[in-house]
């Protein structure tokens, strides 16, 4: 084995010599990249936003540290002529505690950046611990199967294991995955938080008081809590009220009759719209004349609220004050009316002879119909 410089003067030396030279080689290294290492991180994540950053790096650079202090004696296996039945023990203790090094860290540095990351809201609070669980689930399954890999154990059986089982807790357990997996969509598209006003697509509307990895909880305006699982929310068309802001503009249609003062409507419309303390001043409220309608004139009065919670109770005093003040003012407001007539004069002799001699039960009374008992 032709080697140089360096490497050719340790591998002169005793075998132990020579490794214990390699292992303190490693020591005063990581030592060297520690203390230069921790500089350029401070240059680092000084220049940027949040604690995520700070936390992967600091976290990250101690395992690099050691793992550059027991890189010499893997490289010790690699330089000396040693016994397989040594040198294999050695080479695969050495890189399987780099393994579990890593994978301990991984885990670390992956909760404390979820944790940051996050805010004090309850979806977080919910999904978060999940989140850090199937993350911590992931990397140890890997340090695992990198270990037995490492160790020449075979796998193949424990794949074939795995993968049955796997089948058969994804079909028991399909509605809860697919709850699970729900939940997650809905929280990475920020769908809605606890606190906002939804409208589901069957029609429901209310405040989202719960956010669990099952289900959602909807509080309606009758106080009725419904569940609604989240596989269903994910697949389903959501209209949240609560963003991106909590105004909402709110409709008011009134018609009133044919021949009425358009600009005296639209006036008074205004006025008792400016008045409404739960209407907002800006944007200002308008009024639009929609159309010709078959017994009225329609129009629509548009404001703002400062919040989906006051729609109905915003609609509701002002419909009052409209009927109230057009009362005052004379404007009818026009509704739909039928009359119906009805005509014998029209109907055939013989129908109406034979509908009288039902009527009477075939005897007609000379009297006009009087009963004289």
């Amino acid at each position: 084995m032709q080697l140089g410089g360096i490497v050719d003067s340790l591998a002169a030396l005793p075998v132990w010599q020579g490794f214990t030279l390699l292992i303190l080689g490693g020591i005063v290294l990581a030592a060297l990249v520690q203390f230069f290492g921790d500089r350029f991180v401070r240059r680092v994540t000084d220049h940027i936003d949040g604690q995520v950053d700070d936390i992967v790096l600091k976290g990250v650079h101690r395992a690099l540290y050691v793992s550059i202090a027991i890189a010499g004696g893997y490289v010790g296996t690699q330089v000396y002529d040693i016994s397989p039945s040594v040198a294999v023990p050695l080479e695969a203790g050495t890189l399987s505690l780099v393994i579990v090094v890593w994978m301990v860290t991984l885990m670390r540095v992956g909760r404390r950046a979820s944790n940051v990351a996050t805010d004090s809201r309850y979806i977080d609070r919910q999904v978060v611990p999940i989140l850090q669980n199937v993350w911590s689930a992931l990397i140890a399954g890997a340090a695992v199967f990198l270990l037995l890999v490492l160790w020449d154990v075979d796998v193949t059986p424990l794949l074939a294991s795995a993968g049955v089982v796997g089948i058969v807790v994804g079909l028991a357990a399909r509605d809860t995955l697919a709850n699970f997996f729900g939940s997650l969509s809905l929280y990475l598209d920020g769908t809605y938080k606890v606190g906002d006003f939804v409208v589901l697509e069957t029609g429901e509307r209310g405040r989202v008081e719960d956010i669990s990895v099952r289900s959602t909880v909807i509080r309606t305006r009758d106080d009725i809590l419904v569940t609604v699982p989240n596989s269903k929310l994910s697949n389903a068309a959501i209209v949240n009220e609560s963003t991106p802001k909590q105004k909402r503009r709110i409709r008011v249609p009134i018609g009133v009759a044919y021949g009425t003062d358009i600009d005296a409507v639209e006036e008074i419309l205004l006025e008792l719209a400016v008045a409404e303390d739960l209407v907002v001043d800006r944007p200002k409220p308008r009024v639009r004349f929609r159309e010709f309608g078959g017994s009225s004139l329609d129009f629509e009065l548009l404001c703002w609220v400062s919040n989906p919670a006051v729609n109905a109770r915003t609609i509701h005093n002002l419909n009052c004050a409209i009927y109230k003040r057009f009362q005052t003012e004379g404007i009818e407001i026009p509704f739909p009316q039928r009359d119906v007539s009805v005509s014998v004069t029209d109907v055939p002799g013989e129908l109406f002879a034979e509908a009288r001699d039902d009527a009477f039960g075939g005897e007609v009374p000379t009297d006009g119909g009087r009963d004289e008992r």
